[in-house]
């Protein structure tokens, strides 16, 4: 669906894009991770066809997109773009906020009453069709710019940090949302600071620095080729020290730290290699030893972004 292949995009003596490749099938949620400066909002533009690439190559359905102006205009029309900074007018209402916006994306004008009573049903703004854009709350406001993003139907939404702003409660929903549209068959790219909202949506993700690909690809596999590997927590009501010692001792391990204790005992983290067997091989150790384990549990590869994203940012991994 999107070839990026050697794009650079220079400002002047700043670098915002070196030689940066990847692609994202048909489908995918892919998400794009990186500090502020990374390049990501370039990025993101340059696909959306906003930004032209200093030198290097897009490609969209096959189709050659970075040189052309009339390519360039059939790519706005394949993709709906959100910016982390997005204009509303406070005074029309979401009904007339979307109509306006489906006229100047050239939705036919008999399609407009329909377009706009399906897309407010679909971002659950049905209710706020007469309400005043001001009136609305940063998590309807961030809905409703997803539902102008979607106005002209495209098979491609670019997303710039959605979630921005938005607290617990509306992050949960604004993922179901994203889930549902990816069910429709949209090809999503999201950009975002909150890793494990990237993490549980999904498919695919990218480390981007300096303008730079670190790395890309699944979840499970950026964390193993960034030394994340496999870990286990374990609690134990008590004689902590004693259990890290045993766990220390043992063949699947290769890693043990004691965490802060906290009201349900201490929480001991061991990096171990293998398979269930491995983890059974080290419960039953442990049981075998009188440790009283509380819990014992392997942590999902989601659970660990944040750490190797860190270990990367601070040149502790590499790939």
């Amino acid at each position: 669906m999107i070839k990026v292949e050697h794009v650079y995009k220079r400002y002047g003596a700043v670098h915002a894009l070196e030689d940066l490749s990847l692609e994202v099938q048909p489908g995918a949620v892919y998400g794009l991770i990186g500090p502020n400066g990374a390049g990501k909002t370039t990025l993101l533009r340059i696909l959306a066809a906003l930004l032209s690439p200093t030198s290097g190559l897009v490609w969209l359905d096959g189709e050659e997109v970075t040189r052309s102006s009339t390519a360039s205009s059939a790519l706005r029309r394949k993709v709906g773009y959100m910016p982390d900074f997005f204009g509303v007018y406070p005074d029309l209402t979401s009904a007339e906020y979307l109509e306006f916006y489906a006229g100047i994306s050239g939705v036919a004008r008999r399609n407009h009453a329909s377009a706009i009573k399906d897309l407010l049903e679909l971002v659950n703004l049905s209710d706020k069709r007469d309400a005043a854009v001001e009136t609305l709350s940063r998590g309807m406001k961030q809905r409703l710019c997803l539902a102008r993003a979607l106005v002209h139907d495209p098979q491609i939404l670019l997303l710039d940090e959605p979630a921005s702003g938005l607290d617990p409660g509306a992050r949960v929903e604004f993922r179901e949302l994203l889930r549902t549209l990816q069910g429709m068959g949209k090809t999503i790219v999201v950009s975002s600071h909150i890793l494990l909202d990237l993490a549980e949506m999904c498919s695919n993700i990218a480390i981007i620095r300096a303008g730079r690909l670190v790395i890309e690809g699944d979840v499970e596999h950026v964390i193993r080729a960034l030394g994340g590997g496999q870990r286990v927590e374990v609690r134990v009501l008590e004689r902590a020290g004693e259990a890290v010692q045993l766990l220390k001792e043992m063949p699947e391990i290769t890693g043990v730290s004691l965490e802060q204790e906290n009201g349900n005992g201490q929480v001991i983290h061991a990096d171990f290699t293998g398979n269930d067997l491995a983890l059974h091989h080290i419960l039953a150790g442990l049981i075998a030893q009188n440790v009283l384990v509380v819990s014992f549990a392997p942590l999902k590869a989601v659970d660990r972004l944040e750490e190797v994203y860190m270990n990367v940012m601070e040149g502790v991994a590499t790939i």
